[in-house]
């Protein structure tokens, strides 16, 4: 497991910024090119665990713009704060819907809650489990894949060390960066990895990834 505190200072942050662009650019080329241009990566972990999750699971395939409406108008159902698990649960679905949220969705939040209620998602003990543990924690919530697991471990966590194989930005990354005739399946782009020697730092090169879509 590698990560770095969230109370970690701006300098040492860059420090350390600096480290995983030396690495990767020592061992991969095409990539170090991709860094030279965009500069240090800016990941910058928070503790707002609960948070996140709510709004992973609300924005799942929505805009931008129609998430932020439909987050809004759901904390507006509770006096515009941020629920607790106990109070989703004393909104029935029909009422979560009405405030945009899918049947689905509603249904989502309110396994979250539960889970968060009966300890079996340990929320405030998730920077103290492995990767493979937060994992399989966050996958037991309907609606929860791997995907927002992975984007939570970097995001959230602050881990560097995840290779988010099933991010279509990444793989359409991979494919632009190394000139490759079609998008990597998740199999590929784990052997460009390897080839590359992107480990310990993998949630940085995929960073670059997706940074190198806008080049």
């Amino acid at each position: 497991m590698t990560c770095y505190d969230t109370a970690m200072s701006t300098s040492s942050r860059t420090v350390l910024m600096q480290q995983a662009a030396d690495h990767l650019k020592a061992h991969d080329p095409l990539l170090g090119q991709v860094i030279r241009e965009v500069g240090l990566c800016t990941i910058e972990p928070h503790t707002n665990y609960y948070q996140e999750l709510v709004d992973s699971i609300i924005s799942q395939q929505l805009s931008i713009k129609a998430a932020a409406s439909i987050l809004k108008r759901f904390r507006q159902l509770f006096d515009n704060q941020l629920p607790t698990p106990a109070q989703i649960l004393t909104k029935d679905v029909d009422e979560l819907r009405a405030v945009g949220l899918s049947r689905a969705k509603a249904l989502y939040v309110q396994d979250l809650a539960r889970h968060i209620l009966d300890g079996t998602v340990r929320i405030e003990q998730l920077p103290n489990l492995s990767n493979e543990e937060v994992i399989a924690e966050l996958t037991a919530v309907k609606g929860i894949g791997e995907w927002t697991a992975h984007m939570f471990l970097m995001f959230s966590l602050g881990r560097l060390d995840i290779l988010a194989t099933g991010d279509l930005g990444v793989r359409n990354g991979v494919k632009k960066v190394y000139n490759l005739p079609d998008t990597p399946t998740p199999i590929e782009v784990r052997e460009v990895s390897l080839k590359n020697h992107w480990a310990p730092y993998e949630s940085i090169a995929c960073w670059y990834m997706w940074q190198a879509l806008t080049l």
